[in-house]
């Protein structure tokens, strides 16, 4: 009987599962049906992928270029990325404005006969097809650093300087093309490039500085550092400041901030200490902007880029930058403690205290070592649990 039973309540089941499956598949096509229509075409919509060969043909990369270009000033109806980082940041992607010198685009035609006629000359030197066939031809890395500073280099040097938000924390909507080939040297072995990390005890002293600078012309130099505030995450401190430098004699100048090595609290990670080398038109009064010698107070010491560019801006540009980073090392402590004769403020990460379940009376398949978790104020042993 229980069988019989079984049996019938098996097909009566099946019966209303068929029903069940129709009325979900109907359900389901009603769903399909009433799903809004897209606002508008789909992306590649036109492209037939069954029959890719019949697709037009790009027959040189201007005409791809045009045919990608045309499809992206074009009007879309869904949003992209780039909407919704705008929506986020209105500022993003906003037009920033050039404060710097302009570049001067070279003769192509200039360029092109200058190197044929390179090309020319290095085809009837003996000597140089003999040291490249044994391949023991030397290129001059300083004439290589030459060339790059002359054409591709400020380019370059830009995009590093926005990869790090160099113009972003300083200028803020604002950017320079760093024209004026800024060297900045640490001792025998440090420099200051463009990212490059060098360590407090090797920025202890004051750098040597050196540019392109014809005679009778004056400049201004800044060191500051956007990372390092202890009290405001918008402002500086300015860790050098010579104004009025004559024809690149840094030492000419006039001081009004001396050096101050950078001193990267511990646990903060890198910071970023950034040169920024200025061209004035003029002789400039800066009384009001000289600290005290030596200026060993902070708050002194605070600085905000773009305020103090505001007030000259009539009479100097950006034209130079160079920048490092730097993260804490032993030295800062003396910086701290000697120098600025404070406190040294060390941040650390919070860990939380490690879980352990609650304990039971009866640990059954547990470790021999189970009760050390629960030792209380005693250090706790871990074993392999």
């Amino acid at each position: 009987m229980a069988a019989c039973t079984l049996g019938l309540s098996a097909l009566r089941s099946g019966s209303q599962v068929g029903l069940n499956n129709a009325r979900t598949l109907s359900t389901t096509g009603s769903l399909w049906l009433r799903r809004a229509p897209a606002p508008g075409p789909l992306p590649n919509q036109e492209v037939d992928v069954k029959n890719l060969e019949s697709s037009e043909k790009y027959r040189s990369y201007i005409g791809y270029f045009k045919q990608a270009q045309k499809a992206h000033d074009q009007p879309v109806w869904w949003n992209t990325y780039r909407k919704h980082v705008d929506q986020a940041d209105p500022h993003h992607g906003a037009e920033q404005v050039d404060i710097g010198f302009p570049y001067k685009q070279p003769s192509r035609s200039k360029q092109v006969k200058e190197r044929m006629q390179r090309l020319k000359e290095n085809k009837q030197n003996v000597e140089l097809e003999r040291a490249a066939r044994l391949r023991t031809l030397q290129v001059s890395m300083e004439q290589v650093l030459e060339t790059w500073e002359q054409t591709n280099g400020p380019f370059h040097i830009r995009r590093l300087a926005e990869h790090y938000g160099v113009y972003r924390d300083l200028f803020p909507r604002a950017f320079f093309l760093p024209l004026v080939p800024l060297r900045v040297r640490y001792g025998q072995d440090g420099a200051a490039h463009f990212g490059n990390t060098l360590t407090p005890t090797e920025t202890a002293a004051a750098p040597q500085i050196s540019f392109d600078a014809a005679d009778g012309t004056l400049w201004t130099l800044l060191l500051t550092c956007p990372d390092e505030h202890l009290l405001d995450s918008e402002a500086e401190y300015v860790h050098w400041m010579v104004g009025n430098i004559p024809a690149g004699a840094v030492k000419s100048g006039d001081e009004l901030c001396h050096y101050l090595p950078p001193f990267p609290p511990r646990g903060t990670g890198f910071h970023r200490y950034i040169y920024v080398l200025f061209k004035q038109n003029r002789p400039i009064d800066f009384r009001e902007d000289a600290r005290p010698a030596p200026c060993l107070s902070l708050e002194q010491r605070t600085f905000k880029t773009v305020e103090w560019y505001r007030k000259h801006q009539d009479h100097m540009t950006p034209a130079g930058l160079a920048f490092f980073q730097s993260q804490w090392d032993p030295s800062v402590t003396q910086t701290f403690h000697h120098t600025l004769d404070m406190k040294e403020p060390v941040y650390e990460f919070i860990r939380p205290p490690t879980y352990q379940p609650p304990q039971v009376k009866f640990p059954h398949r547990q470790p021999l070592r189970y009760l050390d978790r629960y030792r209380g104020d005693k250090p706790h042993t871990y074993g392999i649990y």
